[in-house]
């Protein structure tokens, strides 16, 4: 999803995954996949595999140690350990005068606070130990696509900012207290990058939705079920004389009493995969004195993350979910690589390589 952002001006030097699913997504919806994915742990990745000097790495590794929902576990968690095995290529690039002239690192926000603030500071020392300059943009894909999906977007580059630098809508109180829990050292390699704001998004989860008649509803006693797990301010979204309302839905456990919680205000919550105990999102729709639910579907889903509706997906909603719950919004990625990333390298490279 982060190559779809990025779009054709970029060339795609090297790819890596190491999961089957999302690897056969990947080249269903590549053709030149063949040419530079390939398949496996980024632990046996050689600086071999990669070719040339890229003008972009972008590292999204595994968030299930940095979300709130997960055990924290930090930079040193089993899975979030992947972006280790993504460093120490860089550093290997390094040695050999093949740095990336800029890095990504997309995570989740509490990347900004796990270990109090321990993570984060390593990932600076580590990005400012290779000679980058770097800073944290929050953005959330609410701001271009109906979905709450808040994440963060450190850059690293070794070009000079100039206009790019300053203050702007993306520094979130929370990128600024973990600026301001670094080393003095590691501040002063800090760079205030400057985003634009986009314009107001004008789309909400209705108009993502499918046609009432072309999905299937869940039966009604389901529905009543679902509607007895909200709390009294829950159902009161959904009562009164509507004439259509319609709300995005999570079941979750909270002191281990089951609940279902409903968001009316345009936007679907973050899409997540279906495992580890996350549910799948719901849609309930209100209208006329009766409401009914059903699943979001695998479609839905994917235009939530900004993807067309030609991209191909897995077959099966898990699958489907699996894939899009651990993608990057593609809207967002356009616009930071077109108002952050290409005005920093195009003086220079054309056309851009990403690896």
């Amino acid at each position: 999803m982060a190559r779809l952002g990025l779009g054709d001006g970029w060339n795609c030097l090297y790819a890596n995954d190491f999961d089957p699913v999302k690897a056969a997504c990947y080249r269903a919806n590549h053709a030149d996949a063949d040419q530079h994915f390939q398949q496996g742990d980024v632990w046996v990745v050689t600086p071999a595999d990669l070719p040339g000097r890229a003008d972009l790495a972008w590292a999204s590794s595994p968030c299930q140690d940095f979300s709130l929902a997960g055990a924290r576990a930090g930079l040193t968690g089993g899975r979030s350990s992947a972006f280790f095995g993504f460093w120490k290529l860089m550093q290997a690039l390094g040695a050999e005068g093949r740095s990336p002239r800029t890095i990504v690192i997309e995570n989740v926000v509490g990347l900004l606070t796990s270990h109090g603030g321990k993570d984060f500071e390593a990932l600076c020392a580590a990005l400012a130990g290779q000679g980058y300059r770097f800073g944290a943009l929050e953005i959330d894909a609410a701001r271009f696509t109906p979905q709450s999906r808040p994440r963060v977007f450190v850059i690293a580059s070794r070009e000079a900012p100039g206009a790019l630098e300053g203050r702007c809508d993306f520094h979130s109180n929370g990128v600024v207290e973990a600026h301001d829990r670094l080393p003095e050292a590691l501040r002063a390699a800090w760079v205030w990058w400057r985003l634009p704001s986009p314009p107001t998004r004008n789309t909400d989860l209705a108009a993502l939705l499918e046609d009432d008649a072309s999905v299937t509803w869940r039966p009604d006693v389901d529905t009543a079920r679902m509607l007895a797990q909200m709390t009294p301010t829950h159902r009161a979204r959904l009562e009164g004389d509507h004439s259509r309302t319609v709300g995005a839905v999570y079941r979750r456990t909270r002191a281990g009493v089951p609940q279902a919680e409903i968001r009316t205000d345009g936007l679907a919550g973050c899409l997540r995969t279906a495992r580890g105990g996350s549910s799948r999102q719901s849609v309930m729709v209100a209208q006329d004195g009766v409401v009914r639910s059903r699943l979001l579907s695998p479609r839905e889903g994917a235009r939530l993350m900004g993807l067309p509706d030609s991209y191909a997906l897995p077959k099966g909603g898990t699958a489907a979910f699996h894939v899009i719950g651990d993608g990057v919004a593609v809207p967002v990625v356009r616009w930071l690589a077109e108002h952050l990333l290409e005005p920093l390298l195009r003086e220079t490279v054309s056309p851009l390589a990403a690896e």
